[in-house]
């Protein structure tokens, strides 16, 4: 009997499996733009340890004089990862159609993007033992709660001054939709006609106290967050795709699966802050 390989084999016997790149597959997801990724983990047990120093002060010292030791704090957070999943079942006729895998992969990478934008900022802190999913960022406690924000700018820029004092550098602002349409309509004055912000008939690039400004409907109605992406250590591993055309032998059916592992904790809670929007 020849030896049967994966080179001679139906398809049915070696299915498909791709793994991606997910800066290339999901680049408009949150967790890539707005953290620091540290490494890959496999598994929902094992976490990713992230080392961080927090800093003692330094001071003059006379000349000749003893130079007092500095104390340092080496700490360390835990990320753990979850991993988002998408099965889809075709019939083998409609697999087979013209457009369909391409189709069907727009679909999952607008699914794993959406579902995993939604976890990082907003997923419930896990109950009981559990460590995973972690907490969304605005479930972690100590984040920064700013003012709300009414007819002017001022509780943001207060808000971004705080957690500068905190050491942090934010990186961005993340707002809802509503969030952004109302700080678009804020006027520059009583009476007045003109937007704070500009017309924004021809904004290249959503910019807000010189940061850079995401629009994502993650996040509630009428708030936003500020980031400081060093302050969130995550890790992303691959997104991989596999194809069976076995596993529903029975009904001559195809399944699609789709997997993305990932995890973020935050390294300093008072370098990231949270807003609301309200109507006077």
């Amino acid at each position: 009997m020849a030896t049967q390989t994966t080179l001679t084999a139906s398809k049915a016997w070696r299915p498909d499996q791709s793994i991606f790149n997910p800066a290339e597959v999901v680049p408009d997801a949150l967790i890539l733009q707005h953290s620091t990724v540290a490494g890959v983990i496999e598994g929902d047990a094992p976490a990713l340890r992230v080392a961080y120093v927090t800093d003692d002060t330094a001071q003059f010292t006379a000349e000749a004089a003893e130079i007092p030791e500095a104390n340092p704090t080496l700490d360390e957070v835990l990320v753990y990862t979850a991993k988002i999943t998408q099965l889809v079942r075709l019939s083998q006729e409609q697999y087979h159609q013209q457009g369909t895998a391409g189709e069907l992969s727009l679909s999952v990478q607008r699914a794993i993007t959406k579902k995993g934008n939604e976890a990082f900022l907003t997923q419930p802190k896990p109950t009981g033992s559990n460590t995973a999913p972690p907490a969304g960022i605005l479930n972690i406690p100590g984040i920064v709660q700013g003012d709300p924000i009414t007819a002017n700018l001022d509780p943001l820029i207060d808000l971004v001054a705080g957690l500068e004092s905190n050491g942090g550098t934010p990186t961005g602002i993340l707002l809802d939709p509503l969030a952004w349409a109302a700080l678009r309509k804020i006027k520059t004055g009583t009476g007045a006609q003109t937007a704070l912000l500009g017309a924004g008939t021809n904004d290249s690039v959503k910019m807000l106290l010189d940061l850079p400004v995401t629009v994502t409907s993650a996040l509630s109605a009428n708030s936003g967050i500020v980031l400081d992406s060093s302050a969130i250590a995550s890790a992303v591993g691959p997104v991989k795709v596999a194809t069976d055309e076995s596993i529903y032998f029975t009904s001559d059916s195809v399944a699609l699966r789709a997997t993305w592992r990932i995890g973020w904790n935050v390294v300093k809670a008072n370098r990231i802050g949270k807003f609301s929007l309200t109507s006077e």
